[in-house]
């Protein structure tokens, strides 16, 4: 169930928040040094799946394409290398932190033809529009998918291709059963997500955010996810400061930087492969 908290509690969490602003939410995993170095870790984890994908959906060179809340740039990097240096790649993200980040990542990687904007997505403007507008992991942290899904639309010509990948948690707790220490872990991790108003099977979602966004039924594909046994762990890391705001307790999981290597001591020992969640693609074409 996601739970979304109304404009006090986003202010006792000291979460920045505006009446005019209700469609993007908190993000509950911050913008530390650290989290930056999570997420291209998770970048590293997903480059042949998010990779293959965009080739899937028709990113090709010479075609200029939107990344939606692009944070530290690991999608734009991928966008960048279809479209070549006669396409263009324009990431819009809230965070300045993260910009700053993306923009001297793709200098490092001689990506000339990306750049950046510091924008709320409901309120940007370009001087015209684009081939595709692409995004991972973003939709999961608003309080108003469709809405926002239907303003990143408006950008995208007639013709154009609107697609995410977003997660679902769903499969991942049954995993956990019968590993105590996984189920608790996860159960806290799930909890903080959702009680700071982010949704845990937005993967599971799509189907009605996109048809209310007015792009019909879109495509979809759905994977298990494998080999990145430190997600869990890593996020937590980064959720610690949401979880201490929201008093949530951690004495049945214990110190969270030996907790990677608990977890997998408790799988080997089940003889059990390490939980994972869902990822889930889903595009459609602009009429």
């Amino acid at each position: 169930m996601l739970i979304v908290y109304g404009k006090c509690r986003f202010l006792e969490l000291g979460v920045g928040y505006s009446d005019k602003d209700m469609a993007t939410n908190f993000y509950s995993l911050g913008s530390s040094d650290r989290e930056h170095q999570r997420l291209m870790r998770q970048a590293e984890w997903l480059v042949e799946r998010t990779g293959g994908w965009l080739e899937q959906i028709g990113i090709c060179a010479g075609q200029r394409v939107m990344d939606v809340g692009s944070g530290v740039g690991d999608v734009s990097v991928l966008a960048a290398r279809l479209v070549g240096a006669s396409g263009e790649v324009v990431g819009v993200e809230r965070d300045a932190r993260s910009i700053a980040r993306a923009e001297a990542r793709m200098a490092a990687e001689g990506l000339r033809h990306v750049r950046f904007v510091e924008a709320d997505l409901e309120r940007v403007e370009f001087e015209r529009p684009f081939d595709a507008a692409v995004g991972r992991y973003i939709l999961m942290f608003l309080r108003e998918p469709a809405q926002v899904v239907r303003s990143v639309a408006r950008h995208v010509k007639p013709g154009g291709m609107v697609g995410f990948q977003e997660p679902d948690f769903g499969g991942f707790m049954e995993m956990c059963r019968e590993m105590p220490l996984w189920e608790r872990a996860g159960a806290l991790l799930v909890e903080t997500f959702e009680r700071s108003g982010t949704n845990t099977r937005m993967g599971k979602s799509f189907g009605g955010v996109f048809a209310e966004a007015g792009l019909g039924k879109p495509e979809m594909r759905r994977v298990r996810l494998t080999g990145a046994e430190r997600w869990m762990p890593d996020c937590l890391i980064s959720l610690k400061p949401t979880i201490e705001e929201l008093g949530l307790s951690t004495s049945g999981v214990g110190d969270f930087e030996t907790l990677f290597e608990r977890l997998m001591e408790e799988a080997r020992a089940c003889g059990r492969p390490a939980p994972m969640k869902d990822l889930v693609s889903a595009w459609a074409r602009k009429g």
